[in-house]
Formats: structure tokens, C-alpha cells, sequence
């Protein structure tokens, strides 16, 4: 290649790059989704050629993205997937309610009171390194119903990014706020209605986003345990009947969900941030 066609090519790219930026950002943000997928989707047919072509692992071979999508296509609108999807986000909505109960009065106080903040936290960062999954015995033995261990696991996972992110948003609030609604006659109640929840919303929501992400992770491996619905049932159920094209299909499932659970956490950071106000 001489060295004006690397220069022409050169150029060519320089202005290809300026037409680019000059697009509306939805735009570019949805051509570099797309390429992004595609380089995924890429990958995953390549890693389905080389499994389908080795004979120790010809046998996952429908763990390639045909009979995967395939598998999903058939699945989607039943009566099966539909029941599967709504027991799941049952367990994750009722977990995550909990962990918000328990996880932002326990963040405000620790965020508000020097003395919480120095009692609770050891305990609590001890408490947060250990794995949701590790108390899943404790969670057998103290709840009489399956899903009552899976919530209580959720609750687990959910509270410490919801604790830790409220209590940020609190110790971030400008104190002369305080001083202002204390000069203005607000009591206890007012000063956490007015002044606390508004500011440290942004905050919240962050450490919800960060719940739901770790709760969709432990989910999966959460309903192993002994029910009969729900997404890591259906894995574990396809794993068994050894049906790879179903197993591959439900990851699929649990990947667009838990999309959509971290748009909606990001949706909400955004609508209720005060920078974007």
C-alpha cells in the first residue's frame, strides 16, 4: 500500500469520525449499543463453533446462539416462560422492598449520627463481605416455606448497597442546610422530609441500582433450593433434562431482565437527581 492510499484511507476515517460526532447522542449511543451487541453476539457464535467442534464438548453444542434463539422463540408467550418470569420478579420486588425497609432508615441513621455511624460500621462492613449465598442453611432451617429462605437471601444481598448508599447521600448534605431548617423551626420529621429524603434521593436509588444487580446475580443460584418456578429453576430443570438450547435461551431471559431492572434504577437516579434539575 503506497503512501498516499494510507493517507487517503487515513483521511477518509479522520472525517468518517467528524460526521460521527456531529450525529445527536441518542443516535450515537445506539449505533455503539449495536456494535456492541454485535461484537457479543459475534463472540458467542464463535465460542459456538469451537464447542460444536471439539468432540470432548460436541455434546453443549446447542449452547450455541441458533438453537438458542431458537429455543427462546419458541418459548416466549407461553404459558411456561410467563409463569417462570413473574414467580422471579416476585422474589427480587418483595426482597428488594425489604432490603429498602430495612436498609434506608439504617443508612439515614448511620449518615446523621456520628455515634451510629462508628458503632454500626464495623459490624455492618462485616456483615456485607459475607456471601448472600452463605447463609442459605441458616435461611433452610429458620423459614417454613421455600420462598421465604429465597426472599430472606434477597434481603441479604439488597440492604448493605441500600445501608451504605443512604448513609453516603446523608454525610454529603451540606450542614449549613441543617443549621438553615433548625433556624427555620423544622422539627425531627420535617428535617427528614424536607431537607434529608430530597437530597439524598440520587443516592438511594444508586444503592438500589447496585441491589438489584447483586439480588439478580444471587436469585439464580437462590432458587436451586427446593421450588418448583422461577428462572433458576428452569435452568437448573434444563440442565437436568440436559435440553442446553432451553438453558441457553432462559440466560438470555435473565440478561434482558436484568437490563431492564438496571434502566429503570438509572431512570429513576437521573429523574431524581438535583444536579439534573
Amino acid at each position: 500500500m503506497s503512501t498516499a492510499q494510507v493517507a487517503l484511507r487515513a483521511e477518509f476515517f479522520s472525517q468518517l469520525s467528524a460526521d460521527f460526532k456531529k450525529m445527536p447522542l441518542w443516535v450515537q449511543s445506539t449505533i455503539n449499543s449495536v456494535i456492541g451487541m454485535s461484537i457479543l453476539l459475534l463472540m458467542w457464535w464463535i465460542g459456538g463453533i469451537l464447542i460444536a467442534s471439539n468432540p470432548d464438548t460436541e455434546a453443549f453444542a446447542d449452547f450455541a446462539p441458533g438453537p438458542a434463539l431458537a429455543a427462546l422463540w419458541s418459548l416466549i408467550g407461553t404459558e411456561f416462560l410467563n409463569e417462570t418470569i413473574i414467580s422471579s420478579l416476585e422474589r427480587i420486588l418483595v426482597g428488594l422492598f425489604w432490603g429498602i425497609v430495612i436498609g434506608v432508615p439504617l443508612g439515614v441513621m448511620m449518615g446523621y449520627f456520628l455515634a451510629v455511624r462508628q458503632i454500626a460500621n464495623m459490624p455492618f462492613q462485616f456483615l456485607r463481605m459475607i456471601s448472600p449465598l452463605a447463609w442459605m442453611p441458616i435461611a433452610v432451617l429458620a423459614f417454613e416455606t421455600w420462598d421465604g429462605a429465597i426472599i430472606f437471601l434477597i434481603v441479604m444481598a439488597t440492604v448493605w448497597p441500600i445501608v451504605f448508599g443512604t448513609a453516603h447521600g446523608v454525610q454529603r448534605i451540606d450542614p449549613n442546610w441543617f443549621r438553615v431548617a433548625r433556624n427555620l423551626g423544622a422539627d425531627g420529621f420535617q428535617m427528614l422530609r424536607r431537607v434529608i429524603m430530597p437530597a439524598i434521593a440520587q443516592d438511594v436509588f444508586a444503592g438500589i441500582r447496585l441491589a438489584v444487580g447483586v439480588a439478580w446475580v444471587v436469585l439464580v443460584p437462590a432458587e436451586y433450593l427446593g421450588v418448583t418456578s422461577g428462572l433458576g429453576y428452569a435452568i437448573n430443570d434444563a440442565r437436568d433434562t440436559l435440553d442446553y438450547a432451553t438453558l441457553a435461551a432462559m440466560v438470555v431471559v435473565i440478561g434482558v431482565i436484568g437490563y431492564l431492572l438496571d434502566a429503570i434504577a438509572v431512570f429513576l437516579i437521573k429523574r431524581y437527581s438535583w444536579h439534573a434539575s
